[in-house]
Parts: structure tokens; C-alpha cells; sequence
């Protein structure tokens, strides 16, 4: 799922595709902006994305649709 992060004072925002479930996202959202920690999340391509509980403008978590290829049977 794509997971949009904003961070106050940043011009971009952080954008990762995670294989975690949307509740556990916002779980740990949720447990980082309360006690001002860091939000540690883990992307599809093995990094770890660090942000600042305190400096989280916004969070976006939506489904990654996948692109379809191929052809149709009619």
C-alpha cells in the first residue's frame, strides 16, 4: 500500500510503498505523534524510513492499485 508522509518544513513528502496492513500503519503513527517518537516504517524494497513523530504534518495511507497488463478475453 502507498503511504504518504508529510513533515513540517519540507518542501517534498515522503512517499513509500509498504507491505504492512493499513492498521498497523496507522498504529504506529498514531503511538509516534502521541509520544513524539520516531515513526519507523519499512518500505516493499527492504529500507526503513525514519520521521520524526513531532514533525508529522500528515499521514495519507491508501491501496496500491496494480497497473493492469495484458490482454482481455472477450
Amino acid at each position: 500500500m502507498e503511504v504518504k508522509i508529510g513533515v513540517q518544513h519540507a518542501a517534498r513528502e515522503v512517499v513509500l510503498e509498504s507491505a504492512q496492513s493499513s492498521e498497523d500503519v496507522t498504529a504506529l503513527v498514531t503511538a509516534a505523534v502521541a509520544a513524539g517518537s520516531l515513526l519507523t516504517l519499512a518500505d516493499e524494497k527492504g529500507r526503513t524510513v525514519l520521521v520524526p513523530g513531532d514533525r508529522i504534518a500528515y499521514v495519507e495511507i491508501g491501496a496500491t492499485e496494480r497497473s493492469r497488463i495484458g490482454f482481455g478475453a472477450v
